[in-house]
């Protein structure tokens, strides 16, 4: 049966009520965070020693909460989708590019030019080096499970997202770690044990990504693909928010001294990511422009540019710094700016639509 075109203009789409105020929910969970580690800082203690083995700085109930995100998330992921990659490659090879030859190699020099030049006067060298590491930690993990939300935002096409975000997924699980250990290194004096780092990919992108395929393969055989996505997967979407929320709380509290102390920080660590992320989604929203991609590919591509796992990203920079770090607050404040940054990515591809071809055969990607 014939589907209708994705570029054909329909009611603008909304998100439901409780993701188009995830901000508000964020800064909430800061609010909250920051009391309780003030009020009850004995009781965050004990929380914030508890780790996968002494030293490993891995904490135990983050990372229980981070399954419960990415698990459910990951389920959406099908594998199989790949090999129709070769059918339409120009949108994916545009992603790749900007994903990973550009975007973590940008961000490390924004966060470097803006922490150690611009911001100089008002940030130490120490809290450099954590910030520029949170930024690079950050930029190197592609977001996954929203965009999804945000492909829906601006038609996109479904098939094609799914494609882009399974094979950036394949990518993370080889090229994520090597990143983040050369940029690191390599933009600040911080050293990143890597040993710690592959930690952080097996316990935070292996695990949720074999559990979520193991799940999605037999839950599909026994009940069929239209009750797992119709029935199963919506009833699986508050417990990955509700954990989002609770990480965060934990997050904030565990660095309720570092936050009260610094708040002119967090304004400051926004600058370097809000430009990164305007400049990715620019970058690859031209290109597709440029090779004449689809809007309902070209939409998406320019949105898995921009944004990031900030779930990944943030377990890792708690696993490679600790709770309280400089870089785990640098990725909390990218979380906090995404949905409304988003949202105007998705409202400018929405208004240049007749930017890109209208029909499957004014295009060949």
């Amino acid at each position: 049966m014939a589907q209708p075109s994705l570029d054909t203009a329909v009611a603008p789409k909304r998100l439901n009520y409780f993701e188009r105020y995830l901000t508000v929910w964020v800064g909430l969970c800061m609010i909250v965070g920051v009391l309780v580690g003030r009020v009850l800082p004995d009781s965050i203690d004990q929380l914030r020693k508890l780790e996968f083995g002494v030293g490993s700085q891995i904490n135990i109930p983050i990372a229980v909460l981070i399954w419960l995100m990415i698990v459910p998330m990951m389920m959406k992921v099908d594998f199989a989708s790949i090999r129709n990659v070769g059918k339409k490659p120009r949108g994916l090879f545009v992603t790749l590019f900007v994903n990973w030859l550009v975007k973590p190699f940008s961000m490390a020099f924004i966060a470097w030019l803006f922490f150690r030049l611009i911001f100089g006067n008002w940030i130490s060298a120490a809290d450099a080096d954590q910030y520029i590491a949170g930024c690079i930690i950050l930029a190197a993990a592609p977001c996954t499970a929203m965009v999804f939300v945000w492909s829906y935002l601006t038609e996109g096409d479904p098939a094609y997202t799914l494609v882009q975000v399974s094979v950036n997924d394949l990518i993370m699980l080889f090229l994520f770690a090597p990143i983040v250990r050369f940029l690191v290194n390599g933009a600040s004096s911080l050293h990143v044990p890597f040993q710690v780092l592959l930690y952080a990919v097996g316990i935070f992108i292996v695990i949720p990504l074999a559990a979520g395929s193991l799940l999605r393969a037999y839950f599909i055989r026994a009940h069929g693909i239209d009750w797992f996505e119709k029935t199963l997967l919506p009833r699986f979407a508050p417990v990955s928010m509700l954990a989002l929320l609770a990480t965060l709380v934990l997050i904030f509290a565990f660095q309720a001294d570092n936050i009260t102390g610094k708040p002119f920080h967090v304004a400051l660590i926004a600058i370097p990511i809000l430009l990164q992320v305007y400049f990715n989604s620019s970058l690859t929203y031209a290109l597709m422009r440029l090779f004449r991609v689809r809007h309902a590919v070209a939409a998406p591509g320019a949105l898995i540019g921009a944004s990031n796992f900030f779930e990944l990203a943030v377990a890792t920079a708690i696993a490679l710094f600790g709770p309280g770090s400089g870089a785990a607050l640098a990725t909390v404040v990218g979380v906090l700016i995404e949905v409304p940054v988003m949202l105007s990515v998705c409202s400018f591809c929405n208004r240049t639509r007749h930017w890109f071809p209208r029909t499957e055969a004014a295009t060949t990607v």
